[in-house]
């Protein structure tokens, strides 16, 4: 076991897989360069036949990750920031996400993609969206949310060995995080939540970067005699709702932390769900903490007002506590 950083445990693990698997290539926006940090020193352990910079042009490398993909190699392209998996959302939604059932099972499409998401570190609207929520709702995508270097090195390695089109989204400037990892082979199954924090008051739901606040919040709360468990989901689709629903049956509240903005976001798919498979055991209305329905800013002092903090994760607590169902 050794302490490293989030965005070293990813690379690690592409690393490893690599030398397992000599049909799985890595292209993408500035992979030589390694600017994310997470295919740092590929290029000269493995070859440029392997290791592709590619043209900043999302909707061909989304194509050609399909296309090497059904010709039998196993591909990660890194898109570098989520936001522009808007531009190349073409062949994600209409061939990664269907192929598989418009070819009867007969095709398979090993492919993973990496890309950074979230604010906080002014890098300005068109590169801070948390855009999973779009993803969730192709049907045929899997997609991953490390929030921990163990998890990460463990997810990562459990996409790329897949055969299901999988996102793999980096905490975009908070790669740096350290903790502990597994030595060698190490596997983290989807659809199989984290419980961080036990606790018989509130249950909250933390998705990726939100995990940290919501720690923090639950260490305040703590004090003033509220007792929270903290959840992290690790992948959203698929999604482990029934340890959701056990906690929720323990706890009858639920507060759901999401740095996607409000409509339709990832924190929406979840509380409809508790609301429709457990809410006899709720007591007290659904919380959802998640970024207003705007871009975000470039300036960092506007954007610390939109994502979700600790404060404003232990107040919406507050209020369900104050809160009972008829």
């Amino acid at each position: 076991m050794a302490r490293t950083r989030l965005i070293t445990a990813v690379n690690e693990a592409l690393v490893a897989e690599m030398e397992r698997d000599p049909t799985l290539i890595v292209f993408g926006e500035d992979v030589e360069l390694a600017i994310m940090g997470d295919t740092r020193g590929l290029v000269e352990r493995f070859g440029r036949d392997r290791i592709r910079n590619s043209p900043i042009c999302e909707q061909t490398l989304t194509g050609m990750a399909v296309g090497l993909a059904s010709a039998g190699f196993r591909v990660v392209l890194h898109l570098m920031f989520n936001n522009f998996i808007y531009t190349g959302m073409d062949a994600i939604g209409n061939q990664m996400a269907k192929l598989r059932l418009m070819t009867g099972g007969q095709m398979e499409l090993p492919i993973t993609v990496i890309a950074g998401y979230g604010g906080g570190n002014g890098n300005a609207a068109q590169h801070s969206d948390t855009a999973y929520p779009a993803l969730m709702n192709l049907g045929g995508i899997q997609v991953a949310v490390p929030t921990s270097s163990a998890d990460a090195k463990g997810l990562f390695t459990t996409a790329v060995r897949g055969r299901t089109p999988t996102f793999f989204l980096e905490p975009a400037g908070r790669g740096g995080d350290m903790g502990e990892v597994p030595d060698g082979e190490h596997l983290v199954p989807f659809g199989k939540a984290n419980v961080l924090r036990t606790g018989t008051d509130v249950t909250l739901v933390a998705i990726g970067t939100m995990v940290r606040p919501t720690l923090t919040a639950a260490t305040a709360l703590a004090g003033e005699g509220v007792s929270a468990e903290v959840i992290d989901p690790r992948t959203l689709v698929p999604f482990d709702e029934d340890t959701v629903l056990a906690s929720v049956a323990r706890t009858g509240r639920l507060v759901v932390v999401d740095e996607a903005r409000d409509r339709c976001s990832a924190a929406s798919q979840i509380a409809a769900v508790v609301a429709d498979r457990g809410f006899a055991t709720l007591r007290a209305p659904v919380r959802r903490v998640t970024v207003p329905d705007v871009a975000l800013p470039y300036a960092r002092n506007a954007e610390a007002v939109l994502i979700p903090g600790p404060e404003r994760i232990a107040a919406a607590v507050r209020s369900v506590m104050e809160r009972q169902l008829a």
